[in-house]
């Protein structure tokens, strides 16, 4: 489960970003309630906008994000992307604390916290290949969305704390603050011991070129069809919470943990994925199904404390989703495409966002948020209806050769790189010489 940890620059890279991740969630959380209840009247609709705001600069800027991530030391990018986020926390954070935020100025903080996670987002996700290789690329993946789950589940708890007893403008502050761990990771790293990057050729650092390959293979192209489905209309947890904490009469501190209690079963889920040899297209159709089913049995929980403990299952199936499929496409890409392809990934879940955002919160507004829950797993089950009709259809599903009444799925191999090797020569190869 823990394999990747025996590498140095990943340990260093996982205590950065589960520091990062406390912070990040802190935020989150103080954002979503100030524009619910600072900003606004608790208008769902704007924390919908605002959630475009942020999630849409990956979908705009995809032609540019994907080959910057291919084209430069990524390490360098990071350090980059991750102080202009640090320094947009300071920023909100004076602003709240001298009174004068208001929802205009928040849409434009938002959306240039957007462009600089544009950019952050899929240098991140491929520099973990770069950490590990990819043997260990796929263990690596769901220990980073632990380490986010972990993140989670401390985040909301001590950022709706803080939201009551020093107020909204700290936390940002504070989360400002905790983005000196990640610098501080990257300038730790032993750069002698990170993979050395795939040259692109000539003339082949065009997005085109990760869209063609997209389209080549069916199996991320459904892919990338269930991820947008869940990310539009399923995962919009924090007009989720926030509406359900008001619907149940709760305080910041009720939605605080409503987001705690969905960390607690995503970090199950990534650490069960992270256990698996390998990630499986099957496991992201069964995890949106689950999702699907648990969501709308969330949305007729009559009690706060029963729709708590659903939401622990619904957080489950979610990062077994992401991790999952963030694991099929980085460990099943070519590695000269990895940046553009995971570029492409990232922006179909963050980009759908402001599809499905302002629908949902509009939903929210006008029938409850039950109903709006409803619609996200109507997309969920939807999501895996889907990956079975291809499953199907593409002969993948067929029945086991040594067992009658048994199926069996054929699944896309992770891609081996091969490492050349000196002929030895007619002696013995010494000990532990690869062959």
């Amino acid at each position: 489960m823990f394999r990747s940890l025996g590498v140095f620059n990943y340990r260093v890279w996982f205590l950065g970003a589960l520091i990062s991740n406390v912070g990040a969630w802190m935020q989150s959380t103080a954002q979503d309630w100030v524009v619910l209840t600072e900003l606004t009247d608790h208008d769902a609709t704007a924390v919908g906008i605002t959630m475009a705001c942020q999630f849409g600069p990956p979908l705009v800027l995809v032609g540019v994000t994907g080959w910057v991530a291919d084209r430069f030391d990524r390490r360098t990018l990071l350090v980059l992307t991750q102080g202009s986020l640090g320094l947009l926390s300071v920023a909100i954070g004076v602003l709240l604390l001298t009174d004068v935020l208001t929802l205009p100025l928040m849409l434009v903080l938002a959306t240039l916290f957007g462009v600089a996670n544009a950019f952050d987002a899929p240098a991140r996700q491929a520099f973990v290949s770069d950490i590990v290789g990819r043997a260990h690329t796929s263990n690596a993946v769901a220990l980073n969305s632990a380490s986010f789950n972990m993140a989670r589940l401390i985040g909301p708890a001590v950022g709706s704390v803080l939201l009551i007893v020093v107020g909204s403008g700290w936390v940002f502050i504070v989360n400002a603050a905790t983005f000196a761990a990640m610098l501080a990771a990257l300038a730790a790293m032993r750069a002698g011991e990170l993979e050395p990057r795939v040259r692109q050729r000539r003339g082949s650092g065009r997005l085109a070129d990760g869209a063609r390959y997209v389209w080549g293979r069916p199996d991320l192209v459904v892919t990338f069809t269930m991820a947008f489905l869940m990310g539009a209309f399923g995962m919009n947890f924090p007009i989720f919470a926030s509406t359900m904490a008001v619907e149940f009469g709760r305080d910041a501190d009720g939605y605080g943990l409503l987001s705690s209690a969905l960390a607690i079963g995503s970090l199950a889920g990534a650490l069960l994925a992270a256990r698996r040899d390998r990630a499986r297209l099957r496991v992201v159709m069964l995890a949106s199904g689950g999702f699907g089913v648990f969501s709308i049995v969330s949305a007729a929980m009559p009690a706060y404390l029963g729709y708590a403990l659903v939401c622990v299952a619904i957080g489950f199936c979610t990062v077994t989703m992401l991790t999952t499929a963030n694991g099929f496409v980085q460990t099943t890409t070519d590695p000269a495409l990895r940046g553009r392809v995971l570029a492409l990934y990232l922006a179909v879940i963050m980009g759908s966002t402001p599809i499905g955002a302002p629908l949902v919160g509009a939903i929210a507004d006008a029938w409850g948020p039950r109903s709006a829950i409803v619609v996200g797993g109507a997309a969920g089950l939807l999501a895996a209806a889907i990956g079975a009709v291809w499953l199907i259809w593409s002969g993948r599903l067929h029945r086991a050769e040594r067992a009658r009444f048994r199926l069996t799925i054929d699944e896309t191999r992770p891609i081996t790189v091969a490492t050349p090797t000196v002929d030895p020569g007619p002696a013995d190869p010494a000990p532990g010489a690869r062959a």
